[in-house]
């Protein structure tokens, strides 16, 4: 027989603690969406299925007891730590949710300065291990917009990806080892080595699972030398996208790996570069990081490879190091972006994807007239490559449009729905990927299949076989119907 609301409320509290029980109406209905919906908490309009409570879990064994009852009871755990998702993997995807919050896991549990690694409870912002480690020398190497306020557990969990993934690789190619809690309250900890060959690399199946198999407590990643003074930035602007992706794949295929490799359509540039680009130029920048004599000779190679291409016209790299110093997003950023949509109604929104490199400008060329045909009120559309790789790079899509004839609460269904539909069908028709790093979430689940083709029943099988019961995050990356 099924509990009752008040009594997987009442359980929670005797299970833990009361203080770690939060019920209070104002948090359930922010704790109801994330950053997909993020018009409702700005409008403060609410209408998405609220959870029954927020459980502020504080040890890996409070972890265990919550996802225990959980699945004995068939309560939906979504897993939380930062809470910065944005593709509404923090909804909650059945009528009884609880949101499991990891934020007071907060421990830096250890920095190993000799083997160039730190552990960390899922909690621990990252922007606070960050500083922690620059104290003796060292560095993540990681870093998303979201540093400031995105914490371990979440970056791990959607596969994150930072600024300089082009040297240090994505949070997948960091993390070393990681423990996390499975439904019916199991604790597996995968142990920090190097590599090992015992088998399939199971920290995959951790890494990446978005709160749908799992809740990771803690992670443990590598460290790398923190050498600011021999930071090296180079740009240039260019007029077609095409020369761009051109040469952003001859530095990569050389073997360069600079720390920051982008380049940006014209429209996309002007928000960042227009006090130095005219209105029709893209710009293909790079920064080169680490010892001194890597970041020289990359720097220079880069120079080299980039001047077979004269139309790309060198820029002052201190536009580029102005740039790349106003980068991250705070909490004050966060604000400042909420009050001006508030005001003008203007919403900013991106979507990323992959490709191989003979795919990705079909893509961006496929996607943005059809946005622009499609979809009223665009008053801004472009694109930038910001993640590449030897074999492909990544396109983030950045569009701005004005709520016409709409209500906040209706802005997913009449404008980022389809415009997400434009770019996962072209993306797909060209053989992309139609997610990089932000996570599937359930923004973009229904396209999961499509995605995995003839895989999928691999991901199905691993879902059914540490999620029997159906309580992780219901709906994330696998969709309910």
């Amino acid at each position: 027989m099924a509990l009752s609301n008040a009594a997987i409320v009442e359980h929670l509290q005797q299970l833990l603690s009361a203080d770690q029980v939060n019920t209070d109406p104002v948090e359930l209905q922010r704790s109801s969406v994330d950053n997909f919906r993020k018009l409702q908490n700005i409008f403060d309009v609410h209408t998405m299925r609220e959870p029954l409570a927020v459980v502020y879990v504080r040890s890996t064994d409070d972890v265990s007891r919550v996802l225990a009852f959980a699945d004995e009871h068939g309560v939906n755990v979504v897993a939380r730590t930062g809470g910065t998702a944005t593709e509404g993997g923090l909804e909650s995807g059945a009528e009884q949710s609880i949101v499991v919050d990891g934020s007071q896991m907060n421990a830096i549990v250890k920095i190993d300065a000799y083997n160039m690694q730190a552990t960390a409870q899922c909690g621990v912002p990252l922007q606070l291990l960050e500083d922690e480690v620059r104290k003796v020398g060292l560095t993540t190497g990681h870093s998303p917009q979201s540093k400031p306020i995105a914490s371990m557990g979440g970056l791990v969990a959607t596969r994150s990806i930072g600024q300089f993934s082009t040297l240090y690789g994505g949070i997948e190619d960091m993390v070393v080892g990681c423990e996390a809690v499975f439904p019916g309250g199991g604790v597996s900890r995968i142990k920090n080595v190097p590599r090992r060959a015992a088998g399939p690399d199971i920290r995959h199946i951790v890494i990446g699972n978005e709160g749908a198999l799992c809740y990771i407590t803690e992670v443990t990643v590598k460290l790398f030398p923190h050498l600011p003074e021999n930071h090296v930035f180079l740009g240039w602007t260019l007029k077609q996208m095409t020369t761009g992706f051109e040469a952003l794949r001859e530095v990569m295929v050389a073997g360069f790996k600079p720390s920051v490799a982008r380049l940006y359509d014209f429209e996309d540039g002007q928000l960042h570069f227009s006090h130095f680009a005219k209105p029709d130029e893209c710009i293909l920048l790079f920064m080169a990081e680490g010892n001194a004599g890597i970041t020289k000779a990359t720097a220079e190679g880069i120079a080299e490879l980039v001047a077979k291409y004269p139309e790309c016209v060198p820029v002052d790299p201190k536009f580029i190091r102005e740039w790349f110093d106003d980068l991250v997003w705070g909490p004050d950023k966060v604000t400042r972006e909420d009050e001006r949509i508030r005001t003008t109604r203007n919403v900013n929104r991106t979507t990323e994807i992959s490709a191989d490199w003979s795919s990705i400008n079909q893509i961006y060329e496929a996607v943005i007239p059809r946005i622009r045909a499609e979809i009223k009120g665009i008053t801004l559309l472009g694109g930038h490559s910001s993640h590449s790789y030897i074999n492909g790079t990544n396109m983030y899509f950045n569009y701005f449009y004005d709520l016409i004839d709409c209500e906040p609460e209706e802005e997913n269904d009449k404008y980022y729905f389809p415009i997400i539909d434009i770019i996962c069908e072209e993306t797909l028709r060209f053989g992309g990927s139609i997610v990089h790093h932000h996570g599937i979430g359930k923004a973009r689940a229904k396209w999961v299949r499509e995605e995995y083709g003839s895989s999928f029943p691999m991901l199905q099988t691993l879902k059914d076989a540490f999620d029997p019961h159906g309580v992780m995050n219901m709906g994330t990356i696998i969709p309910t119907n």
